[in-house]
């Protein structure tokens, strides 16, 4: 009867097994060190941040129904420099519903379009600006309540 001869091996494959699996747990223990020592909460002094209320903090507006485009003065600004885009954007507005204010250049070049409100007309202005396909809606900031022409709404056309 013969029996099966051992293949002789030339790699101690035990061996490597072992090796390699401690390896392994070596890195997994340093991940996790790291892991804590990323995640822990830490505990070094941190300067307290102290808010400190404006000195003229903006008088909170009662809520409001959407009003009617006809009851919403639009002031059209160009922005862009192309000469007539104001009155064009004003003509389109004007023919949505929306009363115009005016139409006159911007102070300066803008990147973007935009429009912008006072206190109280929010949902006008994000109404606005879908009818307008305009993404940016803002406070008025840089405009006094004089250069308005009696508009609550401002479009300022820029380059896009």
């Amino acid at each position: 009867m013969d029996h099966a001869q051992p293949i002789p091996s030339s790699f101690p494959w035990r061996t490597a097994t072992i090796v390699v699996g401690a390896i392994a747990a070596v890195e997994l223990i340093a991940l996790l060190g790291i892991g804590v020592v990323r995640l822990a909460p830490s505990h070094a002094a941190k300067p307290a941040v102290h808010r400190v209320a404006p000195r003229h903090a903006a008088p909170r507006v009662p809520t409001h129904p959407l009003r009617t485009r006809s009851a919403v003065r639009v002031l059209v600004l160009n922005g862009n420099g192309v000469q007539g885009a104001a009155g064009a954007a004003a003509a389109r507005l004007h023919l949505r519903g929306y009363r115009i204010g005016g139409t006159r250049n911007a102070a300066r070049r803008y990147a973007l379009s935009m429009v912008l409100y006072v206190p109280g007309w929010i949902k006008e202005a994000r109404r606005l600006a879908h009818d307008a396909g305009i993404r940016v809606v803002a406070p008025v900031d840089g405009l006094r309540p004089s250069q308005l022409s009696g508009s609550k709404l401002v479009v300022v056309l820029g380059n896009a």
